[in-house]
């Protein structure tokens, strides 16, 4: 499998990711839940939860999923029920990161467009409930997936591996389902980040429009504007988050139109060989990619997280240097 440089190259993308997705993760976890970044507990909550979810994607996706078949494929996980439990816990996490965004974009359309609804929706039991909520049920929404597959080889009467079955292509009831899953999870999520980012900003440019007036009439336009620099920041954080969701989904979306569009299957095994494998394998590294990205945005977008990211390097450093003073 690693001969080709295609394969070399899926072969060490997955340990790099693992490498990479699990500590940063752990550090947004670690910095976020202290809460000295400037961000609202309600915000907190979203945050720390797609950073859970995140790093429950690298761990069962990544670690248990890509690297495990890779390099140990005939390991405890590759019999079918196993794998085949493997695969419902891989798209519900996934799911479940997916929702979670979806629902803090929502909270941040809430808290900037409907200051009524703000008081009692931006609350941290609010964010709670509904991250709970939605973790619930992706977890349902996904355990149909169990039934889908079957044994790839039968070896001395053990199953191995997990194919799809071939009445997943011909059956209208799992065909209707296979389209359900993905509105559900992307397309869906996506029409309602783009939705409600839309209004967002359009909210935010009314909002300017109406808070220059006065300060034109008063010359000082030139005064910053706490709230309006806030929103900012809040509205910076948002879009980096759900562009770089879509974006990173988008192949995904494209290789199940394909799919469905071309009447193909999805492939079982690998073969580098096969232009289908490629572009199917292709969406699902950049879909887990998605899993490491949020990390760096906060670093990039929110100053606070940085001096706290600076300050969690720092001190394992200082302890280093006198030790061995």
């Amino acid at each position: 499998m690693h001969g080709s440089p295609k394969g070399l190259v899926f072969a060490l993308y997955y340990p790099v990711l693992a490498v990479i997705g699990v500590p940063v993760n752990l550090a947004v976890i670690v910095i976020l839940s202290r809460g000295r970044c400037g961000l609202s507990r309600c915000i907190t909550y979203y945050l720390v939860s797609m950073a859970v979810t995140d790093l429950l994607v690298i761990i069962t996706a990544v670690i248990l999923n890509r690297i495990v078949g890779i390099y140990f494929p005939f390991s405890f996980l590759s019999i079918t029920p196993v794998c085949s439990l493997s695969f419902v816990l891989n798209y519900a996490i996934r799911d479940g990161s997916v929702s979670v965004t979806v629902v803090f974009t929502f909270d941040r359309f809430v808290a900037i467009c409907c200051q009524e609804l703000k008081t009692t929706y931006c609350t941290e039991k609010t964010a709670a409930v509904v991250i709970g909520t939605v973790c619930v049920l992706s977890c349902l929404k996904n355990t149909y997936w169990y039934f889908i597959y079957e044994p790839l080889y039968t070896i001395n009467n053990i199953p191995w591996f997990c194919k799809i079955k071939l009445i997943f292509y011909t059956s209208p009831a799992w065909a209707a389902f296979d389209w359900i899953h993905r509105i559900l999870t992307p397309c869906l999520p996506f029409i309602l980040i783009l939705l409600l980012n839309a209004l967002t900003v359009r909210h935010i440019l009314a909002a300017i429009r109406i808070r220059r007036r006065p300060q034109v009439r008063s010359k000082v336009e030139n005064q910053s504007d706490p709230e309006m620099e806030s929103r900012r920041k809040s509205i910076v954080l948002l879009f980096c988050i759900s562009g770089s969701l879509i974006l990173l989904w988008l192949l995904f979306l494209i290789t199940f139109l394909y799919v469905r569009i071309a009447n193909v299957s999805y492939f079982s095994g690998s073969n580098f060989d096969e232009s289908n494998f490629i572009l199917e394998e292709s969406g699902f590294m950049l879909q887990l990619l998605s899993s490491c990205m949020n990390p760096f945005i906060y670093a990039g977008t929110q100053s606070k997280f940085r001096e706290e990211l600076k300050n969690g390097v720092k001190y394992p450093l200082w302890l280093i240097a006198k030790l061995f003073k």
